[in-house]
């Protein structure tokens, strides 16, 4: 989740076009307390396996609840993110994709992945069957969960998901089938491995252009490495981790290190359990140097062309060398992967007086570097209530200024620990199960489902944190509870922002350490301070505009031009299906990817965007939006 931002009046907003996902509707609790859950669960997939294979939709649609059932995919039937729901639509989807090859098998490689009979709402009492899965196609493997629910006192699949982890023939060079670094022999010119990665880094002709060298752009860049498709990351900064390191003085990620790990390299046991932006930022450049990653940075996008019949791209970089010398350089990558965070144009409003402002400083949130020091009768004025304007108007408070925060609509907020020790606990903690197998858990949950769920879990939070939302109310302080009540997670999924996960700021709007201006849009900048729209004034030395930003298609826009940006879909937010839009995935124009997103989601979606540039290189897939061969 970490520091993003909202600026639009509404606690129910949501992205652009994105939509508003309904609350789905759990199955009643298991009456049983006495269950094979293995014996169960393998005859369901057994009559699964058998229907799919004979092509018999109306044995498949009877396996599933009526109208209550899911079945999530991930790449495994359609090269699509999906979510079926109901039965008839299911057996319909199944049949559609020509699933004959589809063989699913209960996976009880581990006490934790064995079928089970319990809980499958997490925060209710159902009770049902769980079971991790492993699958194959006619091109791919992968993995997923599948849970049961009493009908009529017999037992049928309420949910399915399936996520494609590998391409047969293609799988990733890891484990068993790690490179041996060395070539013995003895020939008189073989290079070392220091002479062969210098070689490569310099001299790459990548067929995958990645813009960007934060989560999002490393984390790709890593699968497409173990997936052995030639990749190159740039990045305007001089060291990679810099996007962290010139954030603001305070910064530490709010998520804990359980649910940040990155793929292949997790974070030593040792790790702080929040992760300070200065050593993120070491650890990003430690990840490149072991991942062996190519990357240039101190490099700038110069210009880009898209050539229809060639399929590719022509693009001119300017790199700075670190002799201080400047070179031009000009690739013809098959794809650019836009990883320049997920969001794009920063939301900077243009407010009448902003240029004839006097004070010592007046900028966005993310030229902000952090208050100075050593201050006296210093005046700041933060406007943005979610986690970046609370950090910053923390930041201003410890170094002596007298601070307000401009709230105009209202923010989600909860505790710090409601994250660690209620939202993600179980899942993502010290004593949790593997990182993979809690991706493929979480990510198995349909959106609706998702949702319910999360309503649920910001009841338990809010009592939690009751103390705290109470002393804010108190002092003028705007808190919602998200869309339908359903929290700070979906606020982030459908908008991007719109909340604050506590780490000290609240306590000192309640104090009132740091005041609030709630409510009133601005309407002018003065020489020394704001107007409001109720007439009153604010004076101040220094403005910060915490308003967010835009939808990552406007820079798309911004770097590539409208022809690109014309034919993208919009990033972010959910679609009808409750699937994230064109985010990782097939973008509408062909070779062009977005990637962003917090690090759990770069860790999983990462290997999404990976699999389909993949499948596009060797022919499984085409480019664009019309799919050549189904799995």
């Amino acid at each position: 989740m970490g520091a993003h931002d909202g600026s639009v009046p509404s606690s129910d907003r949501v992205e652009p076009g994105s939509v508003k996902v309904p609350l789905g509707e759990f199955p009643a609790s298991s009456s049983s307390s006495n269950v094979d859950a293995n014996k169960v669960i393998q005859d369901l997939i057994s009559r699964l396996n058998d229907a799919i294979a004979q092509g018999d939709e109306q044995g498949i649609a009877k396996l599933f609840l009526d109208d209550k059932s899911y079945w999530r995919d991930h790449l495994a039937l359609t090269w699509r993110l999906r979510t079926l729901k109901g039965s008839d639509a299911i057996a319909q989807f199944v049949k559609g994709t020509q699933a004959a090859q589809l063989k699913i098998a209960v996976d009880a490689s581990s006490p934790f992945r064995a079928p089970r009979f319990g809980p499958i709402d997490a925060f209710g009492d159902v009770n049902g069957v769980v079971s991790y899965i492993t699958f194959e196609t006619a091109v791919g493997r992968g993995r997923g969960l599948v849970t049961l629910a009493e009908e009529n006192g017999g037992w049928k699949l309420f949910t399915v998901s399936t996520a494609l982890t590998e391409l047969k023939g293609y799988e990733e060079a890891t484990h068993h089938r790690r490179t041996k670094g060395v070539q013995h022999g003895g020939d008189p010119n073989r290079k070392n491995w220091k002479e062969k990665r210098e070689a490569e880094i310099e001299n790459i002709d990548p067929k995958v252009l990645i813009i960007g060298a934060g989560q999002g752009g490393l984390t790709a860049a890593a699968r497409l490495k173990m997936l052995d498709v030639p990749a190159l990351v740039i990045d305007t900064n001089p060291r990679v981790g810099d996007n962290w390191r010139k954030r603001y003085h305070q910064l530490v990620l709010h998520d804990p290190v359980w649910y940040d790990h990155l793929p292949y390299l997790p974070f030593p046991p040792n790790w702080p359990v929040f992760t300070p932006k200065d050593k993120l930022g070491d650890f990003f450049e430690t990840y490149v140097q072991h991942l062996e990653l190519n990357v240039w940075t101190s490099t700038t996008l110069k210009s880009t062309s898209w050539d229809d019949a060639k399929r590719q791209w022509t693009v001119v970089l300017e790199r700075r060398k670190a002799d201080g010398t400047t070179e031009s350089r000009t690739l013809h990558p098959k794809h650019i992967v836009q990883a320049t965070g997920h969001s794009g144009k920063k939301n900077f409003p243009a407010i009448e007086g902003m240029a004839k402002f006097e004070g010592d400083r007046l900028c966005h949130s993310s030229d902000f570097s952090g208050a100075y020091s050593h201050t006296k009768n210093k005046k700041a004025i933060v406007v943005g209530s979610c986690n970046s304007g609370h950090d910053i108007a923390q930041d201003f408070y410890e170094k002596g200024y007298d601070v307000t925060m401009v709230q105009r609509s209202t923010t989600c907020v909860l505790s710090s620990s409601s994250i660690t020790d209620i939202g993600l606990k179980g899942l993502y903690d010290e004593d949790a199960p593997p990182t993979e197998d809690a991706d493929i858990y979480l990510h198995s949950i349909p959106t609706e489902l998702f949702k319910t769920q999360q309503a649920k879990l910001t009841k338990v939070q809010n009592e939690n944190d009751k103390h705290l939302l109470e002393g804010l109310k108190s002092v003028g302080f705007g808190v919602d509870m998200g869309d339908m009540s359903t929290g700070l997670l979906m606020k982030y999924y459908q908008r991007g922002g719109g909340y604050y996960i506590d780490v000290g700021a609240s306590q000192l709007i309640v104090d009132g350490k740091i005041r609030v201006k709630q409510g009133q849009e601005i309407t002018r900048i003065l020489p020394r301070g704001i107007e409001f729209a109720d007439g009153t004034t604010l004076d101040a030395d220094e403005i910060i505009f915490a308003t967010g930003y835009q939808n990552m298609r406007t820079q798309a826009r911004i770097t590539f031009g409208d022809e690109v940006a014309d034919r993208v879909g919009d990033v972010w937010g959910l679609n009808e299906e409750g699937e994230f839009r064109t985010m990782w995935q097939r973008s509408g124009h062909p070779g062009f990817w977005f990637m962003g997103g917090n690090l759990a989601l770069a860790r999983y979606y990462s290997r999404v965007l990976a699999l389909l540039v993949k499948a596009v290189d060797v022919g499984l897939v085409g480019d664009g939006d019309n799919v050549k061969a189904q799995l």
